[in-house]
């Protein structure tokens, strides 16, 4: 039992590999000959060409065609008409055999070229009227020309087609059905005598017909079976002499067929058969086929009248589809644009696309979305829980470069999330950007469905390892389970088409971004000029101010009055504060001019300093110092100082309230980066305004309760960012807060 699959496959793709265009063999009801153009001297010849000629296909070997029929026929002025690029078999005239030929009625004769030779058909020209009901076939041919812009579906075009079909032919039954992605066939239109059964609504296999068979009704869209009880003729000798091979027969109107095909139709109980193919696009659309339950002879001028209706409603087809398809386009199109406008308005991707939920699941036909950035996963709709939907973007980042996947079965294609395939039942995604996970995601519900098949399509295969014919049509019903409704083409190409205007939008506001930071480049450098030209002009005013107002207080301080000393102390103070302002803000502005002057620093060394440094300013306070090991970094030694004395300083500010203030310095190794720390216990700050410790004079306590100028803080994230590195802090208040900065390990030294 577990090899039965395997030998089956084996069978299916073996029937797959029949060469039916090399059959080597034809149908009986006529005869072949295989020409040499140039000198028009049989090369080959079917072996039944014997009832015919009396000559066998041996003695025909060499022998020129001329000899072969009257006079009056004279091929190489027949083939004047033969178009160059024919491929087809082309009716070059009626032709009478030889005088001394058993068979001395009229014969048509069927001429194209095609594996370097030129291919002779014949068949009588004058069949039993009795099985064709119309001699003159334009009238109908014009009428159903004229009736077929009335169809308002394609449903009602294929029926009129075949109702038309079978009023030509004669044949007991002429059904039309489409191919759908998989190649199974449904029969969409009908028409049958009372005593055939009906197919009309059922669902023919795709294994019924192999992907050869296919490949050559898309290229010869006629095919004729007279009588499924026939005797194959084969042609004499075996192979083609001018390519060494089986004569391509690929478009021989006599061509013989599959033994297997032959045996299929006896078991569907019809002895003869007509198919016609619809081409749209040039794939295999459809088939129109006839079947009749007796043998039944279709002359050459009933087959043209079929192809030519076949044709016209081929092009009927294409001309409706392209039709629905600008119509989708259109449609699609309109919502891409409403969606890139809502983009636009709201600044943002995702945004833009919440603002219109109903045109997000439109686009795609699709019962739920989500949209996934680096930050959020946004629902809409009817969709899977957001774990389910976060676990699938993780399973599409990990599926290689593309951009896009489709499946209209998630339990078949997504096999690592089987609790998503209890959820859905299709899913597409498109990858906005893979490196930072920006996904848009459709999706469609499962569609359980009844199909009722023409027989059961289960295939049974020989001992000797043959694929079998189906022996029952009778109606067969499958219940079909875990698909969703496919995503159109259109669909798939319209959502590219989204993601390339997505990205258009993107670019376009990066490159604004980037201009606005040229811009503002340029005016920090511009701003950094004007507060170093100011803040140096004003040291000297400010330090006059201070310096006299000193010496009024030793000169003529004991005339003033208690007001005018207190108003004397306020201008001092005030002087003082500017002043330091004042340097700190030249310290500042100096940060940005400087050159980096990177060199080993040890910063347990550097942090010993600091803290002889700031000595006075804990002198009789309870301070525990927790300094970790601390490694040597490539840094510019003057403004690491300057950067871990500001963090250091400022942990000693805040913690002026606690005993004992506990301040600790340490780092963390990354792979590529520092990570040095400064924590204390002191009051703390609130995580809401984080964002503005490290701003110019930004401050997030009261002078009154902390001096300071508001610049320390932000000339270490100037420091730090000179350097390559990132700033960031912790904090509670009440709590202590604790400070961040890293410097890359491996610094280029510039």
């Amino acid at each position: 039992m577990s090899n039965a699959p395997t030998s089956l496959e084996h069978a299916i793709e073996r029937c797959a590999q029949e060469p039916i265009h090399v059959p080597g063999s034809i149908q009986p009801q006529g005869f072949l000959l295989v020409l040499d153009e140039r000198e028009l001297n049989v090369l080959q010849a079917s072996e039944n060409v014997e009832q015919w000629l009396g000559l066998s296909a041996a003695a025909l070997l060499g022998v020129p065609f001329q000899a072969l029929v009257d006079e009056g026929f004279d091929l190489r002025r027949q083939l004047a008409y033969l178009p160059e690029a024919q491929v087809f078999p082309f009716h070059i005239g009626d032709a009478r055999l030889r005088q001394n030929a058993p068979a001395r009625q009229m014969l048509r004769v069927l001429a194209h070229r095609h594996d370097q030779v030129l291919i002779l058909e014949f068949e009588p020209s004058q069949r039993d009227r009795t099985t064709q009901p119309h001699g003159d076939y334009y009238p109908l041919v014009r009428a159903f020309v004229g009736t077929l812009h009335q169809a308002s579906s394609i449903d009602e075009l294929l029926q009129h087609s075949v109702n038309q079909i079978k009023r030509i032919t004669g044949f007991g039954r002429v059904k039309a059905y489409r191919f759908d992605a998989e190649g199974n066939g449904t029969v969409l239109a009908e028409v049958a005598a009372p005593d055939y059964p009906s197919y009309l609504g059922l669902c023919f296999p795709a294994s019924d017909i192999p992907r050869q068979a296919r490949e050559l009704y898309r290229v010869n869209r006629i095919r004729l079976i007279e009588d499924a009880h026939y005797q194959p003729s084969p042609l004499f000798p075996a192979l083609n002499p001018r390519t060494g091979k089986p004569l391509d027969m690929s478009f021989a109107a006599l061509r013989s067929v599959s033994p297997v095909h032959l045996q299929y139709m006896r078991n569907m109980g019809t002895l003869a058969s007509m198919s016609l193919s619809i081409v749209v696009d040039d794939r295999l659309w459809g088939l129109v086929s006839c079947h009749h339950a007796q043998p039944r002879a279709v002359d050459f001028q009933t087959r043209t009248a079929c192809e030519l209706l076949a044709s016209v409603l081929s092009l009927q087809i294409e001309s409706r589809e392209s039709h629905d398809r600008t119509r989708t386009l259109l449609d699609l199109r309109k919502r891409i644009v409403r969606m890139l406008a809502s983009m636009a308005d709201h600044d943002s991707v995702s945004e833009g696309l919440l603002k219109l939920p109903e045109v997000l699941l439109a686009f795609t036909a699709a019962s739920g979305a989500a949209i996934i950035s680096a930050e959020r996963c946004e629902l809409i709709g009817d969709t899977p829980p957001e774990a389910q939907v976060n676990a699938l973007v993780h399973w599409l980042a990990c599926q290689g470069d593309e951009v896009l996947f489709h499946t209209d079965n998630v339990g078949r294609d997504i096999d690592d999330l089987p609790e998503l395939a209890s959820q859905v039942g299709g899913v597409l995604a498109v990858a906005i950007s893979q490196i930072h996970s920006h996904y848009l995601v459709w999706f469609r519900p499962e569609q359980a469905r009844q199909v009722t098949w023409a027989g059961q399509p289960a295939k049974t295969v020989s001992p000797q390892g043959h694929l079998g014919p189906r022996h029952s049509f009778e109606r067969w019903q499958e219940e079909v389970r875990g698909f969703s409704a496919p995503w159109d083409p259109m669909i798939l190409d319209a959502v590219l088409e989204l993601r390339s205007a997505v990205l258009g939008i993107v670019l376009r506001k990066a490159e604004e971004m980037a201009q606005l930071a040229d811009d503002l480049k340029r005016s920090n450098k511009e701003l950094e000029a004007f507060s170093y030209s100011v803040s140096h002009d004003l040291r000297a005013p400010l330090r006059h101010i201070a310096g006299y107002s000193e010496l009024l207080g030793e000169i003529d301080g004991a005339h003033l009055s208690e007001r005018g000393q207190r108003f004397l102390s306020h201008i001092s103070e005030a002087a003082h504060f500017a002043g330091s302002l004042v340097d700190n803000l030249l310290n500042f502005s100096q940060m940005g001019r400087s050159a980096l002057r990177l060199s080993d620093v040890d910063l347990n060394a550097l942090i010993d300093t600091i803290r002889v440094e700031l000595e006075p300013d804990y002198q009789g306070r309870v301070v525990e110092w927790h300094i970790a090991p601390l490694p040597k970094v490539i840094a510019d030694p003057a403004f690491i100082n300057m950067a871990l004395h500001n963090l250091l300083s400022n942990a000693l500010k805040y913690t002026r309230d606690r005993t004992p203030a506990r301040i600790e310095v340490g780092t963390v190794q990354h792979k590529d980066e520092t990570e040095v720390y400064v924590r204390d216990n002191g009051v703390g700050f609130d995580m809401a305004y984080a964002n503005k410790l490290f701003g110019v004079f930004q401050r997030l306590h009261r002078m009154e309760e902390f001096e300071g100028t508001g610049i320390g803080l932000a000339s270490v994230r100037r420091i730090i960012e000179r350097h390559d590195g990132r700033v960031w802090a912790d904090g509670a208040p009440g709590r202590g807060a604790s400070f961040h900065f890293t410097l890359p390990r491996h610094h280029a030294h510039s």
